[in-house]
């Protein structure tokens, strides 16, 4: 027995932020072991790494007054995971959808398959899902964007759609792909195209922007930007749901989330980087980006310190591309020196942008595209939360007079 690997009772009760009682239950529940302390004394010594993992099983530390300590702010920001979730992992720089890699996945399955593996756990239970229903959306007012559209679709149909407020389990999959569909429905409603409810919905998102023979490398995308974990307007749509709001209000939270220059908004960033470098060169425009924004748009990833791998499966198909186009040079000339130059790889952000341009897009369908995509996952997310039945409510640290 050491010091080093065994603590004190006021060592341990010091680190744990509780009182010497609350350490006795933790022992007495085999939470932390403990051992005799020296000869001829009644102390016992308790295990540090019990301790440690106890901690970070928390995400918290209390004070002795049961104040919540810096390690809730730290969960909070990239840090220790708050929640639990079967959905999506990201870790060693994969990412994976209910245990299977998203990049193999985006090789083959089509936007409603990954949908009904992330809503049920089986990518063939799409079929009973009505994914392809005709809608009629006479009764919603026209919008200047197709973000502003959804908006206005989502408040109306949670208003008035008779299955919105259906909480019974085996509901929560059909109200999903009610939602999904009406998204797609109203993305072509707003750019003018007949309905196509028949067609696989990355189809009916090559048909709505004129691109039908970039219709897979648009599936692709959407898959790969399905899910990835609890991001800002996942979060959003998981508190959301947490508070029985039915699944299009919770879509609209997370539309709304979404539209931030730190999350949905980046790749507008990384447009601009484009579009001057293409004038400029990469050098001029990574130094103009660099200095408006503070940093790089499009490249770096706190979850992928070895490179996004998103961003580089979706760069690598517009490279091998018959006709990859201006944009996608210039994109593959600032990767280039951004990786000789800092070491640091692009992100999806680069990626979407590159790609809408490529495609003959303005720089918003970067974000159109992110939400059709990651819709998907809030969907996911808010059935997870509905069968958990629990509440997302976490305090605040009171740091005024």
């Amino acid at each position: 027995m050491t010091d080093v690997t065994f603590l004190t009772a006021s060592e341990a009760t010091a680190r744990l932020g509780v009182k010497a009682a609350t350490l006795y239950a933790y022992v007495s529940r085999g939470l932390i072991r403990s051992e005799a302390g020296p000869s001829g004394t009644r102390e016992r010594r308790y295990h540090a790494g019990d301790v440690q993992t106890l901690l970070a099983r928390q995400g918290l530390r209390r004070d002795p007054e049961g104040g919540v300590q810096d390690a809730v702010g730290g969960a909070l920001d990239w840090g220790t995971p708050v929640l639990d979730s079967a959905l999506t992992r990201i870790a060693d720089s994969r990412l994976t959808y209910r245990g299977h890699d998203a990049l193999a996945l985006a090789e083959t399955l089509g936007v409603e398959q990954v949908a009904a593996l992330l809503w049920a756990d089986d990518p063939d239970a799409w079929a009973a899902l009505p994914l392809r229903a005709r809608l009629n959306l006479s009764a919603h007012p026209r919008a200047g964007t197709p973000l502003e559209a959804f908006a206005y679709a989502l408040t109306h149909a949670g208003a008035h759609d008779l299955t919105a407020l259906d909480v019974r389990p085996q509901a929560g999959p059909v109200q999903a792909a009610r939602v999904l569909n009406l998204l797609y429905a109203t993305l072509e409603r707003h750019e003018g195209v007949p309905p196509a409810p028949d067609l696989p919905l990355h189809a009916r998102l090559a048909r709505a922007w004129g691109v039908p023979g970039q219709a897979d490398l648009l599936r692709r995308a959407l898959v790969l930007l399905a899910d990835h974990e609890l991001n800002v307007s996942t979060f959003t749509a998981r508190v959301a749901a947490s508070g029985g709001a039915s699944l299009h209000h919770v879509t609209l939270a997370a539309l709304g989330a979404l539209q931030g220059p730190k999350h949905g908004l980046a790749a507008l960033a990384a447009a601009d980087l484009l579009t001057h470098a293409e004038r400029s060169g990469a050098r001029t425009a990574l130094r103009e980006a660099t200095r408006r924004h503070g940093h790089p748009p499009g490249f770096g990833h706190r979850l992928y310190p070895a490179g996004d791998p998103r961003a580089k499966a979706l760069l690598d198909v517009l490279e091998t591309q018959e006709e990859p186009g201006e944009v996608v040079r210039t994109a593959g000339a600032v990767r280039l020196m951004m990786v000789q130059e800092t070491g640091e790889q692009a992100n999806v952000d680069l990626a979407l942008a590159a790609l809408v341009m490529a495609l003959g897009q303005p720089p918003e369908a970067a974000v159109t595209l992110f939400a059709l995509a990651r819709a998907v996952g809030w969907l996911a997310h808010a059935l997870e939360t509905l069968g958990s039945g629990r509440l997302i409510r976490p305090r605040a640290r009171y740091v005024g007079r």
